[in-house]
């Protein structure tokens, strides 16, 4: 332990503590040591004024025509509104160039010596066309057969699609 540590914890030093307590208190009970100050009202030679606040002028003071004219702001914008936070609008994506077409090939019919008449679901609705025909905008029939239908649109690009088995084809547009 310390030496200040050991003093600090001594009894000797406690009983001083003590023994100093009980004399600030005697001598505050007591007062010994000293008296009062003399204290007394001072004498005044000039007479006091009658008005001290001069009430006319405090009134005009705080009537209301002293107050700046404050219009109506309706139109101006909020000082506390910013568009610091706003993201910049997003540019607006280009138009599409292809569109995409679900196509199902059901198979062909002919009577006789007439053209193939080839039927196709191209979404929810059924076409039926010739060779050469458009079943929808920019996709033809190029040949058909018992098991495959060949498409092909005006870029020269061909899509195979087999006897009753749904098939995805991106169309360019026009």
């Amino acid at each position: 332990m310390s030496a200040l540590a050991q003093i600090l914890r001594s009894r000797w030093f406690a009983i001083t503590v003590h023994l100093g307590l009980w004399a600030i208190l005697y001598v505050a009970v007591t007062r010994i040591g000293g008296a009062l100050p003399d204290i007394h009202l001072a004498e005044t030679t000039t007479a006091p004024n009658p008005n001290p606040v001069p009430a006319p002028a405090m009134a005009t003071l705080f009537s209301s025509s002293q107050w700046p004219n404050l219009k109506a702001a309706s139109n101006l914008a909020n000082p506390f509104f910013t568009t610091y936070f706003v993201p910049p609008p997003s540019p607006t994506p280009p138009p599409p160039t292809t569109v995409k077409v679900e196509v199902t090939y059901q198979g062909f019919y002919e009577a006789g010596d007439t053209v193939k008449h080839i039927v196709t679901k191209v979404g929810e609705l059924f076409v039926v066309a010739v060779i050469g025909a458009p079943i929808t905008t920019n996709l033809f029939i190029a040949d058909a057969s018992l098991q495959s239908l060949l498409l092909t649109n005006h870029v020269a690009q061909t899509n195979l699609v087999p006897l009753n088995s749904k098939r995805e084809i991106e169309v360019p547009l026009k």
